[in-house]
């Protein structure tokens, strides 16, 4: 029977490896978001003349937009991985991101949604740049969710500073 129980364990241990194919495709992903960038960046390079500054600020929210996305992949290609699949070896690597040392679940959960947050922040910026062609009523659901998002990670914070001072 223990033999049973140890070979299950394995089986269930190796599972992980069935996320690999996930952090792969958001690997592919991230170059469909390189392909938006450069687009929109050359965009607004050959434009930059006849856009208004409206627009001009439109394209560069937009590039900024782009840039926390592929964050958050980043974030969760490697956050994910490491935390559920596999340890990467990152000790002989000399420019290894500072916020890798410090990576548990709950740190992955407040920097993702800390981007959502601020990729949420854009959005209405970018509806506010515009709010000549908005609907009232998307302006009013969009500062309802990031209200909501607040909450959630501020609920998340103090959960997290709670759990911390309780372990310590």
């Amino acid at each position: 029977m223990k033999k049973i129980e140890s070979l299950f364990e394995k089986i269930i241990f190796a599972s992980r490896w069935i996320q690999l194919p996930i952090y792969i495709g958001l690997i592919f992903a991230g170059f469909i978001y390189l392909y938006k960038f450069l687009s929109e960046l050359f965009s607004l390079y050959y434009n930059m003349f006849s856009f208004s500054n409206s627009k001009i600020l439109f394209s560069l929210l937009t590039l900024i937009d782009i840039s926390l996305v592929m964050n958050l992949l980043i974030m969760v290609i490697i956050g994910g991985y490491t935390t559920f699949v596999s340890k990467i070896d990152f000790e002989k690597n000399e420019d290894k991101p500072k916020w890798i040392d410090g990576i548990d679940a709950t740190t992955i959960k407040i920097k993702l949604t800390m981007s959502i947050i601020i990729i949420a922040a854009i959005d209405i910026l970018r509806s506010f740049v515009n709010i000549q062609e908005q609907n009232p009523e998307n302006l009013k659901w969009q500062l309802i969710i990031f209200g909501a998002l607040l909450t959630t990670l501020l609920v998340l914070v103090i959960s997290n500073k709670l759990l911390h001072d309780k372990h310590n």
